[in-house]
């Protein structure tokens, strides 16, 4: 597994992360998502509420890819991976309780990217380079 490091993290706490998907007709589909976290140093999750494509997609077998930008300090990341979908856990029944306590829509499902590459999104000779990898 690639290393989310502390600076990474702090980094995907300040900022709004962006998920992607791939149908199995090959469209892709692209949306933000306010409820990112991060679980350990090796797993990126988030809060599926809406229930639509991307869910659709995901439960599909498509990859999950997520990034995070930041215009003013021109700097972001993209993490990709392996997706598990947690809807009946531990993990699901404790996220269920933070979105209760933030007044959150329950969430369906609890996607969460075990990262196996992660890439540097600053603009310039570094854009889309791969600072870790399995």
């Amino acid at each position: 597994m690639a290393t989310i490091t502390p600076e990474m993290r702090e980094f995907i706490e300040h900022n709004l992360g962006w998920v992607a998907t791939v149908s199995p007709q090959g469209q892709v589909d692209l949306g933000p998502k306010m409820s990112t976290f991060v679980i350990d140093d090796n797993h990126i999750g988030y809060h599926e509420r809406t229930a639509g494509q991307i869910m659709s997609d995901l439960r599909n077998g498509s990859p999950l890819v997520i990034a995070f930008a930041n215009l003013e300090e021109r700097k972001g990341y993209r993490f990709r991976g392996i997706v598990t979908l947690h809807d009946n856990d531990a993990l699901y029944e404790e996220q269920v309780r933070v979105a209760e306590a933030r007044g959150t829509k329950k969430p369906a499902v609890i996607p969460v990217l075990e990262v196996t590459e992660i890439q540097d999104l600053t603009p310039g000779a570094t854009a889309g380079t791969t600072i870790s990898k399995d």
